[in-house]
Protein backbone atom coordinates (compact mmCIF):
# COMPACT_ATOMS: atom_id res chain seq x y z
CA UNK A 1 0.00 0.00 0.00
CA UNK A 2 0.99 3.33 -1.01
CA UNK A 3 2.07 6.05 1.67
CA UNK A 4 0.18 9.18 2.43
CA UNK A 5 3.38 11.27 1.47
CA UNK A 6 2.94 9.32 -1.97
CA UNK A 7 -0.92 11.07 -2.33
CA UNK A 8 -0.02 14.19 -0.97
CA UNK A 9 2.55 14.79 -3.65
CA UNK A 10 0.62 13.36 -6.42
CA UNK A 11 -2.48 15.84 -5.34
CA UNK A 12 0.08 18.64 -5.05
CA UNK A 13 1.51 17.50 -8.81
CA UNK A 14 -1.81 17.92 -9.99
CA UNK A 15 -2.77 20.93 -8.44
CA UNK A 16 0.66 22.79 -10.20
CA UNK A 17 -0.48 21.78 -13.66
CA UNK A 18 -3.85 22.96 -12.78
CA UNK A 19 -2.22 26.30 -11.82
CA UNK A 20 -0.39 26.77 -14.87
CA UNK A 21 -3.69 26.42 -16.88
CA UNK A 22 -3.28 22.26 -17.74
CA UNK A 23 -5.71 19.90 -16.45
CA UNK A 24 -3.75 16.70 -15.24
CA UNK A 25 -4.88 13.87 -17.38
CA UNK A 26 -5.05 10.29 -16.36
CA UNK A 27 -4.14 8.23 -19.64
CA UNK A 28 -1.81 4.99 -21.15
CA UNK A 29 -0.30 5.68 -23.49
CA UNK A 30 1.84 3.93 -26.46
CA UNK A 31 5.36 5.18 -27.20
CA UNK A 32 6.60 3.00 -27.82
CA UNK A 33 5.41 0.46 -24.84
CA UNK A 34 2.56 1.20 -23.26
CA UNK A 35 3.01 3.14 -19.50
CA UNK A 36 0.43 4.95 -17.26
CA UNK A 37 0.78 8.66 -17.58
CA UNK A 38 -0.74 10.38 -14.67
CA UNK A 39 -0.23 13.97 -16.48
CA UNK A 40 -1.60 14.64 -19.55
CA UNK A 41 -3.08 17.75 -20.57
CA UNK A 42 -6.93 17.09 -20.92
CA UNK A 43 -7.68 17.39 -24.93
CA UNK A 44 -8.75 20.61 -25.70
CA UNK A 45 -12.11 21.92 -27.56
CA UNK A 46 -11.95 22.43 -31.26
CA UNK A 47 -14.95 23.40 -33.82
CA UNK A 48 -17.00 20.99 -34.33
CA UNK A 49 -15.95 18.27 -32.17
CA UNK A 50 -16.83 17.49 -28.67
CA UNK A 51 -14.89 16.36 -25.25
CA UNK A 52 -16.37 13.23 -24.02
CA UNK A 53 -15.19 12.10 -20.31
CA UNK A 54 -15.22 7.92 -21.03
CA UNK A 55 -17.27 6.26 -18.50
CA UNK A 56 -15.82 2.56 -19.63
CA UNK A 57 -13.45 1.85 -23.06
CA UNK A 58 -13.11 -1.80 -24.32
CA UNK A 59 -9.87 -3.42 -25.12
CA UNK A 60 -10.07 -5.46 -28.46
CA UNK A 61 -7.50 -7.20 -30.89
CA UNK A 62 -6.37 -4.52 -32.70
CA UNK A 63 -5.14 -2.36 -29.21
CA UNK A 64 -2.97 -5.48 -28.53
CA UNK A 65 -1.68 -5.35 -31.88
CA UNK A 66 -1.27 -1.95 -31.84
CA UNK A 67 1.38 -2.97 -28.82
CA UNK A 68 2.82 -5.09 -31.13
CA UNK A 69 4.07 -2.50 -33.55
CA UNK A 70 0.65 -2.65 -36.23
CA UNK A 71 0.68 0.93 -37.85
CA UNK A 72 3.79 2.20 -35.85
CA UNK A 73 1.15 3.90 -33.77
CA UNK A 74 2.31 6.49 -30.86
CA UNK A 75 -0.55 7.67 -28.61
CA UNK A 76 -3.49 7.00 -26.48
CA UNK A 77 -5.24 3.98 -27.93
CA UNK A 78 -8.39 2.65 -27.50
CA UNK A 79 -11.43 2.97 -29.55
CA UNK A 80 -14.06 1.28 -27.92
CA UNK A 81 -15.85 3.26 -25.30
CA UNK A 82 -19.21 4.91 -23.78
CA UNK A 83 -19.20 8.11 -21.96
CA UNK A 84 -20.31 11.36 -21.12
CA UNK A 85 -20.43 14.86 -23.28
CA UNK A 86 -18.81 17.36 -20.88
CA UNK A 87 -17.91 20.40 -24.10
CA UNK A 88 -19.28 20.75 -26.99
CA UNK A 89 -19.79 23.38 -29.88
CA UNK A 90 -23.44 21.22 -30.69
CA UNK A 91 -25.55 22.02 -27.58
CA UNK A 92 -27.81 19.01 -28.61
CA UNK A 93 -24.75 16.86 -27.59
CA UNK A 94 -23.98 18.76 -23.99
CA UNK A 95 -24.18 15.99 -21.27
CA UNK A 96 -25.52 13.14 -23.31
CA UNK A 97 -24.56 9.64 -23.00
CA UNK A 98 -22.53 8.67 -26.18
CA UNK A 99 -20.68 6.03 -28.31
CA UNK A 100 -18.56 7.13 -30.91
CA UNK A 101 -17.70 6.14 -34.64
CA UNK A 102 -14.18 5.94 -34.84
CA UNK A 103 -13.09 7.29 -38.29
CA UNK A 104 -12.93 11.22 -38.12
CA UNK A 105 -13.44 11.76 -41.78
CA UNK A 106 -12.04 15.61 -43.78
CA UNK A 107 -16.18 16.02 -45.06
CA UNK A 108 -14.74 17.40 -47.91
CA UNK A 109 -13.30 14.83 -50.43
CA UNK A 110 -14.72 12.74 -53.29
CA UNK A 111 -14.53 9.52 -50.64
CA UNK A 112 -17.00 12.08 -48.13
CA UNK A 113 -19.34 13.22 -50.85
CA UNK A 114 -19.91 9.41 -51.91
CA UNK A 115 -20.74 8.37 -48.79
CA UNK A 116 -17.35 6.46 -47.85
CA UNK A 117 -16.46 8.55 -45.19
CA UNK A 118 -14.77 5.84 -43.59
CA UNK A 119 -12.87 5.44 -46.15
CA UNK A 120 -11.45 9.20 -46.09
CA UNK A 121 -7.98 9.14 -47.26
CA UNK A 122 -7.15 12.50 -44.70
CA UNK A 123 -9.31 10.59 -41.89
CA UNK A 124 -8.28 10.02 -38.33
CA UNK A 125 -9.42 6.67 -36.75
CA UNK A 126 -9.58 7.53 -32.57
CA UNK A 127 -6.84 5.21 -31.32
CA UNK A 128 -5.35 3.47 -34.09
CA UNK A 129 -4.62 6.86 -36.81
CA UNK A 130 -3.82 10.10 -35.89
CA UNK A 131 -6.20 10.90 -32.89
CA UNK A 132 -5.80 9.84 -29.82
CA UNK A 133 -8.20 7.84 -28.25
CA UNK A 134 -9.99 6.16 -25.36
CA UNK A 135 -8.05 4.68 -22.75
CA UNK A 136 -7.95 7.90 -20.84
CA UNK A 137 -10.26 10.04 -18.71
CA UNK A 138 -11.14 12.14 -21.89
CA UNK A 139 -11.56 12.14 -25.59
CA UNK A 140 -12.42 14.38 -28.31
CA UNK A 141 -14.25 13.62 -31.30
CA UNK A 142 -16.05 15.35 -34.36
CA UNK A 143 -19.57 15.71 -33.25
CA UNK A 144 -21.04 13.84 -36.40
CA UNK A 145 -19.10 11.21 -35.12
CA UNK A 146 -21.22 10.76 -31.95
CA UNK A 147 -24.30 8.80 -31.29
CA UNK A 148 -26.62 9.27 -28.03
CA UNK A 149 -27.14 6.02 -26.06
CA UNK A 150 -30.56 5.01 -25.36
CA UNK A 151 -31.31 5.13 -21.47
CA UNK A 152 -32.33 1.10 -21.79
CA UNK A 153 -29.10 0.34 -22.89
CA UNK A 154 -26.44 0.34 -19.86
CA UNK A 155 -23.08 1.38 -20.18
CA UNK A 156 -21.85 -2.26 -19.93
CA UNK A 157 -23.49 -3.28 -22.97
CA UNK A 158 -23.11 0.32 -25.08
CA UNK A 159 -19.03 0.00 -24.86
CA UNK A 160 -19.75 -3.26 -27.47
CA UNK A 161 -21.43 -0.95 -29.97
CA UNK A 162 -18.03 -0.41 -31.76
CA UNK A 163 -17.42 -4.07 -32.02
CA UNK A 164 -20.76 -5.05 -32.91
CA UNK A 165 -21.31 -2.88 -35.59
CA UNK A 166 -18.11 -4.15 -37.34
CA UNK A 167 -20.17 -7.34 -37.50
CA UNK A 168 -23.30 -5.95 -38.49
CA UNK A 169 -21.02 -4.22 -41.43
CA UNK A 170 -21.19 -7.89 -42.64
CA UNK A 171 -24.97 -7.19 -43.80
CA UNK A 172 -24.39 -4.32 -45.28
CA UNK A 173 -21.27 -5.50 -47.57
CA UNK A 174 -23.33 -8.96 -48.22
CA UNK A 175 -26.48 -10.39 -48.83
CA UNK A 176 -26.68 -13.70 -46.85
CA UNK A 177 -28.81 -16.12 -48.12
CA UNK A 178 -30.10 -18.59 -44.99
CA UNK A 179 -30.05 -21.66 -46.51
CA UNK A 180 -26.07 -21.64 -46.93
CA UNK A 181 -23.47 -22.99 -44.46
CA UNK A 182 -21.37 -20.57 -42.07
CA UNK A 183 -18.52 -20.71 -39.88
CA UNK A 184 -16.66 -18.11 -37.70
CA UNK A 185 -13.15 -19.02 -37.38
CA UNK A 186 -11.85 -17.56 -33.88
CA UNK A 187 -13.55 -17.81 -30.45
CA UNK A 188 -12.08 -14.38 -29.65
CA UNK A 189 -14.48 -11.18 -28.37
CA UNK A 190 -15.08 -10.44 -32.20
CA UNK A 191 -16.10 -13.86 -33.17
CA UNK A 192 -18.12 -14.30 -30.62
CA UNK A 193 -19.93 -10.74 -31.14
CA UNK A 194 -20.23 -11.68 -34.81
CA UNK A 195 -22.02 -15.07 -34.11
CA UNK A 196 -23.97 -13.46 -31.62
CA UNK A 197 -25.23 -10.96 -34.29
CA UNK A 198 -25.56 -13.61 -36.87
CA UNK A 199 -27.68 -15.55 -34.26
CA UNK A 200 -30.11 -12.83 -34.03
CA UNK A 201 -30.73 -11.68 -37.38
CA UNK A 202 -31.72 -15.89 -37.95
CA UNK A 203 -28.57 -17.34 -39.17
CA UNK A 204 -26.93 -20.73 -37.75
CA UNK A 205 -22.98 -20.04 -37.58
CA UNK A 206 -20.97 -22.45 -35.95
CA UNK A 207 -18.17 -20.80 -34.06
CA UNK A 208 -15.19 -22.95 -34.55
CA UNK A 209 -12.08 -22.62 -32.52
CA UNK A 210 -9.09 -23.87 -29.84
CA UNK A 211 -10.45 -23.64 -26.39
CA UNK A 212 -13.18 -25.89 -25.32
CA UNK A 213 -13.94 -23.64 -22.35
CA UNK A 214 -14.65 -20.79 -24.23
CA UNK A 215 -16.89 -22.65 -26.63
CA UNK A 216 -18.68 -24.18 -23.97
CA UNK A 217 -19.38 -20.49 -22.81
CA UNK A 218 -20.69 -19.61 -26.22
CA UNK A 219 -22.58 -22.88 -26.71
CA UNK A 220 -24.48 -21.74 -23.09
CA UNK A 221 -25.07 -18.55 -25.23
CA UNK A 222 -27.14 -20.63 -27.72
CA UNK A 223 -24.30 -21.00 -30.22
CA UNK A 224 -23.24 -24.03 -32.06
CA UNK A 225 -19.55 -24.42 -31.83
CA UNK A 226 -16.69 -26.76 -32.78
CA UNK A 227 -12.99 -27.55 -32.15
CA UNK A 228 -11.45 -25.85 -35.26
CA UNK A 229 -9.21 -29.28 -35.91
CA UNK A 230 -12.70 -31.23 -35.86
CA UNK A 231 -14.25 -28.93 -38.90
CA UNK A 232 -14.81 -31.52 -41.44
CA UNK A 233 -17.11 -30.29 -44.30
CA UNK A 234 -16.45 -27.05 -46.22
CA UNK A 235 -18.58 -23.71 -45.62
CA UNK A 236 -20.20 -21.37 -48.02
CA UNK A 237 -19.21 -18.67 -45.89
CA UNK A 238 -16.17 -18.43 -43.80
CA UNK A 239 -15.55 -15.23 -41.31
CA UNK A 240 -12.01 -14.97 -40.53
CA UNK A 241 -11.90 -13.86 -36.44
CA UNK A 242 -8.73 -15.16 -35.73
CA UNK A 243 -6.61 -12.45 -35.38
CA UNK A 244 -3.66 -14.27 -37.09
CA UNK A 245 -1.34 -13.91 -40.38
CA UNK A 246 -2.48 -17.13 -41.44
CA UNK A 247 -6.55 -17.08 -41.11
CA UNK A 248 -6.71 -16.38 -45.11
CA UNK A 249 -4.87 -19.51 -44.97
CA UNK A 250 -7.39 -21.71 -43.16
CA UNK A 251 -10.43 -19.70 -44.04
CA UNK A 252 -9.23 -20.97 -48.15
CA UNK A 253 -8.96 -24.61 -47.03
CA UNK A 254 -12.74 -24.31 -45.45
CA UNK A 255 -14.66 -22.21 -48.35
CA UNK A 256 -16.69 -23.79 -50.75
CA UNK A 257 -15.86 -23.39 -54.35
CA UNK A 258 -17.40 -20.17 -55.35
CA UNK A 259 -18.02 -19.73 -51.96
CA UNK A 260 -17.16 -16.44 -49.74
CA UNK A 261 -14.62 -15.50 -47.01
CA UNK A 262 -15.21 -12.63 -44.67
CA UNK A 263 -11.67 -11.28 -43.32
CA UNK A 264 -12.55 -9.38 -40.33
CA UNK A 265 -8.43 -9.80 -38.93
CA UNK A 266 -6.00 -7.21 -38.71
CA UNK A 267 -2.26 -8.48 -37.21
CA UNK A 268 0.91 -6.95 -36.89
CA UNK A 269 2.55 -10.25 -38.58
CA UNK A 270 1.78 -11.17 -42.40
CA UNK A 271 1.97 -14.36 -43.69
CA UNK A 272 2.43 -16.35 -46.74
CA UNK A 273 -0.17 -17.14 -49.19
CA UNK A 274 -0.31 -19.38 -51.81
CA UNK A 275 -3.64 -17.48 -53.76
CA UNK A 276 -4.19 -19.75 -56.50
CA UNK A 277 -6.52 -22.02 -54.51
CA UNK A 278 -8.98 -18.74 -54.57
CA UNK A 279 -8.44 -18.44 -58.37
CA UNK A 280 -8.72 -22.00 -58.69
CA UNK A 281 -12.21 -22.07 -56.81
CA UNK A 282 -13.68 -19.02 -57.77
CA UNK A 283 -13.17 -17.61 -54.16
CA UNK A 284 -15.22 -14.20 -53.50
CA UNK A 285 -12.81 -11.98 -50.27
CA UNK A 286 -14.13 -9.75 -49.13
CA UNK A 287 -12.49 -7.31 -46.53
CA UNK A 288 -15.07 -6.07 -43.78
CA UNK A 289 -13.43 -3.83 -40.79
CA UNK A 290 -15.92 -0.21 -39.26
CA UNK A 291 -19.51 -0.32 -39.50
CA UNK A 292 -21.95 2.45 -38.58
CA UNK A 293 -23.48 2.11 -35.20
CA UNK A 294 -26.80 2.62 -35.65
CA UNK A 295 -27.62 -0.96 -36.35
CA UNK A 296 -25.62 -1.85 -33.53
CA UNK A 297 -27.45 0.32 -31.23
CA UNK A 298 -30.91 -0.83 -32.45
CA UNK A 299 -29.60 -4.76 -31.94
CA UNK A 300 -28.54 -3.92 -28.17
CA UNK A 301 -31.64 -1.65 -27.13
CA UNK A 302 -34.01 -3.39 -24.68
CA UNK A 303 -31.51 -6.27 -24.59
CA UNK A 304 -32.43 -7.89 -27.97
CA UNK A 305 -28.60 -8.52 -28.17
CA UNK A 306 -26.55 -9.07 -24.47
CA UNK A 307 -22.87 -8.80 -24.76
CA UNK A 308 -22.62 -8.89 -21.19
CA UNK A 309 -21.82 -12.51 -20.34
CA UNK A 310 -18.79 -12.00 -22.18
CA UNK A 311 -16.63 -9.51 -19.85
CA UNK A 312 -14.09 -11.21 -17.95
CA UNK A 313 -12.87 -8.07 -15.70
CA UNK A 314 -12.53 -4.32 -15.70
CA UNK A 315 -9.89 -2.64 -14.62
CA UNK A 316 -8.64 1.23 -13.76
CA UNK A 317 -6.41 2.89 -15.94
CA UNK A 318 -3.75 2.31 -13.57
CA UNK A 319 -3.95 -1.24 -13.89
CA UNK A 320 -3.60 -0.62 -17.36
CA UNK A 321 -0.80 -3.39 -18.08
CA UNK A 322 -2.73 -5.75 -15.76
CA UNK A 323 -5.66 -5.35 -18.06
CA UNK A 324 -3.20 -6.17 -21.66
CA UNK A 325 -2.08 -9.03 -19.88
CA UNK A 326 -5.67 -10.41 -19.10
CA UNK A 327 -6.65 -9.28 -22.23
CA UNK A 328 -4.05 -11.13 -24.17
CA UNK A 329 -4.81 -14.51 -22.70
CA UNK A 330 -7.00 -16.99 -24.43
CA UNK A 331 -8.86 -17.68 -21.92
CA UNK A 332 -10.98 -14.33 -21.78
CA UNK A 333 -13.37 -12.91 -24.05
CA UNK A 334 -13.99 -9.02 -23.18
CA UNK A 335 -11.64 -6.98 -20.78
CA UNK A 336 -13.21 -3.66 -19.87
CA UNK A 337 -11.07 -0.16 -18.28
CA UNK A 338 -12.91 2.17 -16.23
CA UNK A 339 -11.10 5.82 -16.90
CA UNK A 340 -13.27 7.62 -15.08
Amino acid sequence: MACPAFFLFQWADRAELIRAGRSPMRALVVDPKLTFQSHNPDPAPTAGESIVRVSLAGICGTDLELMRGYMGYRGIPGHEFVGRVTDTTDPNLRGQRVVGEINAACGRCSYCRSGLARHCPERTVLGILGRDGAFAEYLRLSNENLLPVPDSIPDETAVFTEPLAAAYEIFEQLHLARDRTMVVLGDGRLGALIALALRRENYLPIVAGHHPEKLGRLGALGLATSLEQDLKERFDYVVDCTGRGDGLRRATELVKPRGTIVLKSTAAAGAALNLAPLVINEITVVGSRCGRFAPALAALEGGRLDPRPLIDGTFPLEEGAAAMDAAAKSSNFKILLKPS
